[in-house]
C-alpha cells in the first residue's frame, strides 16, 4: 500500500493548478454521486460521509480562492461555493437528492470550464 500512495502523492505534485482543480472537482462529484447511491439505499450514514467529503473539497477549493488575483470571477465562485455547501447540507437533512444532482449538474459545468482552461 505504501507504493500506491507515493505514487498518489507524486501525481498529485506534479499536476499544473488548473490540473487540481479539476482532480478536485472530479472528486467531489464523485462523492455527491456515491450519496446518491446510498441515500437510494437507504445507507444514511455513508451518504453523509460522501456528502461530507464533498462538502470538505468545495471548501478547499473556497479557502484557496485569490480574491486579489481573481477579483468579481473568484468573489463570484466563493458565492457559488458557499450556496453548494448550503445546498448539500439541506440535502443531507432532508435525504434530498433531487439538492445533490443539482449541485452535481453546477459542479459539472463548472469542471468543463477548467478542464478548457487547464487543457
Amino acid at each position: 500500500m505504501k507504493k500506491v500512495s507515493v505514487y498518489q502523492e507524486a501525481a498529485v505534485t506534479t499536476q499544473s493548478k488548473g490540473r487540481l482543480i479539476v482532480l478536485l472537482y472530479d472528486g467531489a462529484i464523485k462523492f455527491m454521486k456515491l450519496a446518491i447511491n446510498e441515500l437510494e439505499a437507504g445507507n444514511f450514514e455513508a451518504k453523509g460521509q460522501y456528502i461530507a467529503r464533498a462538502q470538505d473539497i468545495i471548501n478547499e477549493l473556497c479557502a484557496v480562492l485569490d480574491t486579489d488575483a481573481g477579483g468579481e470571477i473568484a468573489a463570484n465562485l466563493r458565492k457559488l461555493y458557499c450556496f453548494m455547501n448550503s445546498r448539500l447540507t439541506e440535502a443531507n437533512t432532508k435525504c434530498d437528492p433531487q439538492k445533490i444532482e443539482e449541485i452535481i449538474a453546477l459542479m459539472e459545468e463548472l469542471n468543463k470550464s477548467w478542464k478548457a482552461i487547464a487543457g
